[in-house]
């Protein structure tokens, strides 16, 4: 069904594999690589979140399987899947599978019912139906065979042993034993088997093994030496990573009971571990502006009123990007770095120039900042159309990677024309306020250095 679907050009599947489980081993679970089509041979609706959607809706409707359709991860190597990933651990000491697949049970519940989250689920499952063998050790000594012996004969015919290898037709062959699949059907079937004793005699293995039906987990993951179960899903649309994540540990404070907890892993725990530097780099980025204005300027409050300027760029993105529902990822964090120095030029242009009128010319501070936003208005209009206009293709942006470009497109799109609007109406008005202040910690500074002499009566 994904082979025919419109957008995709190949499959590739392999069985026996859980990708959601670190790529374990598992009978019942299979990958299928979905290879797209070049960008330019899709047509509408063939984009990859659109394919993900409507593959959902259609392989979820297959009864005999629960099939998820997830995309890759961001950055290759972390993690098997996008979205986020957490980890369940049991951290009291026991190993009750049944309580962990209880917790888990009720974390995705209660996380499918959350407006934030979609695809969440998990691959545990502790009630998978097995068989338990158990070796009769008396007997295994009586009969002269070891449990070595019963324990390489059940992997070998259930599962397989390496042989050897061999080179044919110009190509290198390995070769594996295993029982024939009518000959490991059923728990009889195993009883049959034959182990060889240290005589020569072939004992049957079930004169040494009792088969009995059971049930437990299909995998055992630890995870910080805990035994966990893993938990994915994806952020619904307009919501971010970052939004989800924090929702997800909302849930578990409230679902955990204790003895239990969670961990982040694979692009998650990336995220956890860096996703608040953005915070640090924005800082250092004023910063970095402040002191070197403040060196141009030859004082530390005149570039308070370039400073000023930047939440006023903010504004723009902030009600852009919360009307259109899009989530602050990293190219839109990217666009508010870049939008520091974008509307830092705008305050420049201006308090530069009512700068050199007040301080140079000995221009009153109000005229100054008046004149200032007059004279500099139409370079401002200049140069931020002219780059607005400049990132109007990275907001119409269409093709593979369009979302990374319309996000740091529609960020900066948005912030200078705030930048832009606010700038001549706001920047003047710090400039005074900032400015005054200047002039009258001055002020006060020579009246305090120079102090009149007041003479008494009589001398």
């Amino acid at each position: 069904m994904a082979g025919k679907a419109a957008g995709v050009e190949q499959v590739i599947s392999i069985a026996g594999i859980s990708a959601l489980d670190s790529s374990s081993s598992l009978a019942n679970a299979g990958v299928a690589y979905l290879i797209l089509k070049d960008w330019s041979a899709r047509g509408p609706g063939e984009d990859l979140r659109s394919l993900v959607v409507g593959l959902n809706q259609k392989l979820g409707a297959i009864p005999e399987a629960r099939i998820l359709v997830i995309p890759p991860p961001p950055i290759q190597g972390i993690g098997n899947a996008a979205g986020f990933a957490m980890q369940i651990e049991l951290r009291d000491g026991n190993s009750d599978f049944g309580k962990l697949q209880a917790i888990t049970a009720a974390m995705v519940s209660s996380a499918q019912t959350q407006s934030a989250l979609q695809r969440v689920s998990s691959s545990f499952r502790s009630m998978v139906p097995q068989f338990d063998v158990e070796i009769d050790r008396v007997k295994t000594q009586t009969l002269h065979v070891t449990t070595d012996q019963v324990f390489s004969t059940l992997a070998s015919y259930l599962g397989s042993t390496y042989v050897n290898q061999f080179n044919k037709f110009g190509r290198t062959f390995q070769v594996y034993a295993q029982a024939g699949s009518q000959f490991r059907l059923t728990p009889r079937d195993i009883e049959k088997l034959m182990v060889r004793n240290s005589q020569g005699d072939m004992i049957p293995l079930g004169t040494v093994a009792n088969i009995t039906p059971a049930v437990g987990p299909s995998l055992i993951s630890l995870y910080n030496l805990y035994p966990s179960a893993t938990i994915i899903g994806l952020p619904a649309q307009g919501f971010s990573s970052g939004q989800s994540m924090a929702l997800m540990e909302e849930i578990a404070e409230k679902t955990l009971p204790p003895g239990t907890g969670y961990e982040w892993t694979a692009m998650s725990y990336q995220e956890k571990v860096v996703g608040g530097q953005i915070y640090f780099v924005f800082g250092l980025a004023m910063l970095l502006v402040y002191l070197v204005l403040a060196g141009q300027y030859e004082s530390w409050y005149a570039p308070i009123a370039v400073i000023l300027a930047v939440p006023l760029s903010l504004l723009g993105p902030m009600a852009v990007l919360t009307g259109l529902r899009i989530e602050n990822n990293l190219y839109t964090q990217i666009g508010l770095i870049l939008l520091i120095a974008l509307s830092a030029k705008n305050a420049i242009l201006i308090v530069e120039v009512a700068l050199e009128l007040h301080v140079r010319d000995r221009k009153p501070l109000l005229e100054s900042a008046v004149e200032a936003a007059r004279a500099r208005f139409r370079p401002i209009l200049m140069t931020s159309f002219a780059f607005i206009l400049g990132v109007v293709p990275l907001v119409l942006a269409t093709g593979a990677g369009a979302s990374a470009r319309k996000s740091i497109g529609i960020t900066v799109f948005s912030g200078m024309i705030a930048s832009t609007c606010l700038a001549v109406l706001f920047v003047p008005t710090f400039f005074v306020v900032i400015q005054g202040f200047e002039n009258w910690l001055a002020e006060r500074g020579r009246k305090t250095s120079n102090p009149q002499t007041i003479r008494q009566p009589g001398h």
